[in-house]
């Protein structure tokens, strides 16, 4: 691969450099990073900038993690004035540390802060601050095949009032989780719940944004699936005639024609990077995709039919998670034997081939962090 088609890391950071007075030793770093879970062991330092209404964005640092002050007044305490993001850095073979299309999270950071009347971080602090924290954080990045530096940028509202409007100071952070693979042993089929007594948005909500509303509403759902023997939802849209997303990932159904076709981004819909990316890959491997509103009953007629041969959903977390099981109330059902299908594998293995530098990034996608 060559480097020269590619970003290159930035020599100049916004954000200053304040070290942990207390880093983890090594032994203790070394102990997380031979036990690698997802979200519960976090790295040394954290990215953080303050907007003020007076000031504009300032402050910009990076230093040590731990816990925050708040004020009980704080606006996100009471009305949930907060966004966030997902993505990962990953290790390359030759030392370097790349991230996936983190402009097209810095775009939809921006667009999540402007649905909730939040301000926009500038797309240049969005890369600074996850370039600067993984720079000063990179013995944190793991090299075992499969895993990943995983980052989640957030920004709430932090000024402490009792008022129904926009705050006038919100604090942005980034903690960096260092991760293991998703599955671990292959990818796993799961089985979905279709979900007909809940929803997760509706037009003119906040679906398309990425809040933390839209995660707690799926929480109660989700539970009930799991107490019927399921690993998640799929939600329908306000309707409930139309197939639109899982608790946090996007869907794409794959027919026996060689069509593959996805829910249109409805504005209650996340516009997934994952989900984008997948698109142009089937594309570009010559399927024709689709990007409609999929009527839940044609969904249901095509499994039992075998007219669907895969559904798998997709997301930064699995990046894709094949779905062997399709049920809800009257009706249970196998999707393509119950296995991952050939679309499937071959969208993982080419998705992540790239992120890990194991196959040429012929579209740009990869930004180089260290």
């Amino acid at each position: 691969m060559s480097e020269s088609t590619l970003t290159s890391p930035a020599t100049v950071s916004s954000f200053e450099v304040r070290p942990s007075s207390s880093p983890r030793t090594v032994t203790e770093r070394a102990a997380v990073l031979a036990d690698l879970r997802f979200g519960t062991a976090f790295t040394d330092h954290m990215a953080r900038a303050v907007w003020t209404v007076d000031e504009g964005w300032h402050d910009r640092r990076v230093e040590a993690y731990g816990p925050l002050q708040m004020d009980p007044a704080a606006a996100v305490l009471h009305y949930a004035q907060e966004v966030f993001e997902g993505l990962k850095a990953y290790a390359h073979p030759d030392g370097s540390v790349w991230s996936f299309r983190p402009e097209a999270n810095a775009a939809r950071f921006a667009r999540s802060a402007e649905r909730l009347a939040l301000p926009v971080l500038p797309e240049q602090d969005f890369l600074d601050s996850l370039r600067t924290l993984v720079h000063t954080d990179v013995e944190w990045v793991p090299t075992t095949p499969g895993s990943s530096l995983y980052l989640r940028p957030f920004m709430f509202a932090s000024e402490a009032f009792l008022g129904v409007r926009a705050a006038n100071r919100v604090d942005y952070l980034v903690i960096a989780s260092p991760v293991g693979p998703y599955f671990a042993k292959g990818l796993k089929p799961v089985a979905i719940w279709v979900s007909r007594d809940y929803k997760r948005a509706a037009p003119g909500g906040t679906g398309a944004a990425k809040c933390g509303g839209n995660y707690a509403a799926s929480l109660r759902p989700q539970a009930e699936a799991a107490a019927k023997g399921f690993d998640q939802i799929l939600f329908t849209d306000a309707s409930d005639t139309y197939v639109e997303e899982l608790g946090g990932m996007n869907v794409v159904v794959v027919g026996k024609d060689g069509v593959a076709s996805t829910p249109r981004l409805s504005g209650s819909i996340l516009e997934g990077v994952t989900r984008s990316s997948i698109l142009t890959l089937l594309t570009e491997r010559g399927l024709e995709v689709r990007e409609r509103d999929i009527p839940v009953a044609e969904l249901i007629d095509g499994v039992r039919s075998g007219e669907v041969a895969e559904v798998f959903a997709c997301g930064t977390a699995a990046v894709v998670s094949p779905i062997g099981r399709l049920a809800g109330e009257g009706f249970d059902l196998e999707v393509g034997g119950g296995e991952a299908g050939p679309v499937t594998e071959w969208v993982h293995r080419t998705l992540t081939d790239i992120q890990y530098g194991r196959a040429e990034d012929s579209h740009g996608w990869l930004t180089r962090l260290v």
